[in-house]
């Protein structure tokens, strides 16, 4: 059996289902998929967890089914994060250069660093990430890396994830319970846009949106750094559940229709198009015109995306993203929803999928694999940085300066 420290490994556990994947660090210092597991799920809602045995029994399997595949048994993994009780703000440090010359050095930037992280939080939630998003040396702005710099006063602005203490515990402790150690929990904005955002989108300015089944998670990317995010607690469902209700047919059903047949925009659908649909308790089927179909869906969709955009000019970015919007997501395959995001956004809409990774490319080459091909790429980048780190005994102010390793260590 291969060493396990040779592999990187990403679990994304969202809410109908569960997806693994394992990589494996090649020679050229890239990272190939070599197995990958996906099983259904029904333990959270909303993005937390409701059910402890049915999470830890999705986990089990879908590792199972990554393990056989790869060949390699999982022992430590990135997982990503995402539920309703996740929140986001932005926040400013500054302190004092100690140095007689004014020169910044480490401590300076772990210290202004801190200082940003001081903000009042009530007792039951926890910074999750906080990440820099610049510095500034004597009001000089811009500035990404302020070490050996000359100044009298250093500043930086971060943007902060936070989350609710008891909800993460119970995901880490679900984790743990599948025989798996969690190296570090991941917001899955963050690590999805490693596997579909390029560095120039991030810099022109984009947004990516990730439409999961009970919830949609956002972050905006501006200057290199993100500058907002939030989660709805909104998804793929609640297309599913309206058409449920409205048509009066099975659950299994509405999710067959809206996957295989569904559309949210009036304008691609012909009047003479129809749709069988079964009725509950096995009554006779019927059919039903596909512009009804989108009527129930249309208003949904456009819920969605004028919410997220609403957010953001609450937040001061009232502009179209200059990169456009990016789709991710299961919940983002249904027809007609780039469209209408071109629509309400003003701006170029495409459909994001993983990018970056060698091996099994063409079998993960989906929306619903962002988020695990993501965390696999953050997870190579976070420990290529540490090494980095090591090597010069210092650290990467771009990187991910807060997370919840210090709670880790205490539960495990």
């Amino acid at each position: 059996m291969p060493r396990p420290e040779h592999y990187l490994v990403g679990i994304d556990i969202g809410t109908s289902k569960v997806g693994v994947l394992i990589g494996h660090r090649d020679e050229t210092g890239g990272v190939e998929v070599v197995g990958k597991g996906l099983a259904p799920h029904r333990g959270t809602r909303r993005g937390n967890v409701v059910n402890v045995e049915a999470t830890v029994d999705a986990l089990k399997q879908a590792s199972e089914e990554a393990e056989v595949m790869a060949g390699v048994e999982i022992s430590r993994a990135y997982v990503g994060v995402a539920g309703s009780d996740i929140r986001c703000v932005n926040s400013r440090g500054m302190v004092s250069v100690t140095r007689r010359d004014n020169e910044i050095g480490y401590s300076d930037i772990q210290r202004v660093l801190d200082a940003a992280q001081s903000v009042a939080l009530p007792s039951d939630r926890e910074i999750l990430h906080a990440i820099a998003q610049e510095f500034l040396v004597d009001e000089q702005e811009g500035i990404a890396e302020p070490l050996g710099m000359l100044g009298g006063r250093l500043e930086v602005l971060v943007h902060l994830v936070t989350g609710q203490v008891a909800r993460t515990k119970t995901l880490l402790t679900c984790v743990n319970r599948a025989g798996i150690e969690v190296v570090e929990m991941v917001f899955e904005p963050l690590a999805t846009a490693e596997a579909v955002l390029t560095p120039d989108e991030k810099e022109l300015g984009v947004l990516l949106l990730e439409v999961g089944a009970g919830t949609s998670e956002y972050s905006l990317f501006d200057g290199g750094a993100v500058q907002h995010s939030g989660v709805l607690p909104m998804g793929a469902s609640h297309f599913t559940n309206d058409l449920a209700q409205v048509l009066r047919t099975p659950v299994a059903e509405a999710e067959a229709i809206k996957v295989r047949q569904g559309c949210c925009l009036a304008s691609m659908v012909g009047d003479d198009e129809g749709i069988s649909v079964q009725t509950v308790a096995g009554g006779p089927s019927r059919v039903v015109p596909k512009r009804d179909i989108c009527a129930i869906l249309q208003p949904r969709a456009e819920e969605l995306l004028s919410l997220v955009r609403d957010d953001l000019g609450k937040c001061g970015w009232e502009e179209a993203p200059r990169g456009g919007l990016v789709l991710t997501g299961g919940g983002a395959q249904l027809e007609g929803l780039l469209e209408l995001g071109e629509g309400i956004f003003n701006c170029t809409v495409r459909y994001g999928l993983p990018q970056g990774l060698g091996g099994l490319v063409d079998v993960i080459r989906s929306p619903i694999w962002c988020t695990a091909s993501g965390l696999l790429l953050y997870g190579h980048a976070a420990e290529a940085s540490q090494r980095q780190k090591a090597s010069r005994g210092g650290f990467s102010v771009r990187n991910v300066v807060g997370s919840l390793k210090g709670m880790f260590a205490d539960l495990l």
